[in-house]
């Protein structure tokens, strides 16, 4: 639907702030979970340099795991790596083993369900969310990237809202709660333009 299409294209512009404070955050401290779903950068026009993999640093950790298979800083560091790269097939198997290893990890299930969503898995990425809402069900960074999913992976405004909705509830003041708020203010104006756009006369 045409109509549908404005609300996405205009929704989508409240995420170029999103996805700015995002990479803002992973760049000051690589904090787990704090990755967006790529259909935001699509969305709202941005485009950033390609990400370059630290072949150095993966060779180390990847030398680490080798003789240390039960390390889980080690295992999850190497999986950031991968996702800090953009290598998401190598993501996901080793947050996949993290979280083998440490099943009620709330950030790496969260970084998990990030590199299905850029690898093309919605539902999946979906699923691995909802699992660790189980875990934390006021988890920030997970309802963030939650209400991105739903947005850009489903067209699901609704449900994305009421995402972003309950970080404001819980934490305002956070990042994460700004973030969600001028998401929230980007669906009301997708809203009312669209309203406008389909007013009779218009």
């Amino acid at each position: 639907m045409k109509a549908d299409s404005v609300v996405f294209t205009i929704a989508g512009m409240c995420f170029g702030i999103i996805l700015g404070w995002v990479i803002g955050t992973q760049q000051a401290q690589r904090g787990p979970g704090a990755a967006v779903a790529p259909a935001a950068t699509a969305a709202s026009g941005n485009t950033q340099p390609a990400a370059q993999l630290d072949e150095q640093r993966v060779k180390a950790l990847t030398e680490q795991v080798a003789k240390e298979p039960n390390n889980v800083e080690a295992t999850v560091q190497l999986a950031n790596a991968y996702m800090d790269g953009e290598r998401f097939p190598d993501a996901i198997k080793w947050y996949e083993q993290a979280l083998k290893l440490d099943p009620k990890n709330v950030n790496v299930s969260t970084d998990l369900g990030v590199s299905y969503y850029y690898s093309n898995q919605t539902d999946r990425a979906l699923q691995q969310l909802d699992y660790s809402l189980k875990l934390d069900p006021t988890h920030t960074k997970t309802l963030l990237n939650q209400g991105i999913v739903l947005a850009f992976g489903k067209r699901d405004l609704d449900a994305a809202s009421a995402a972003w909705q309950k970080i404001v509830e819980i934490a305002p003041d956070s990042p994460e709660g700004r973030a969600a708020k001028q998401a929230l203010e980007g669906v009301a104006a997708a809203h009312q333009q669209q309203q406008g756009s389909t007013a009779p006369g218009s």
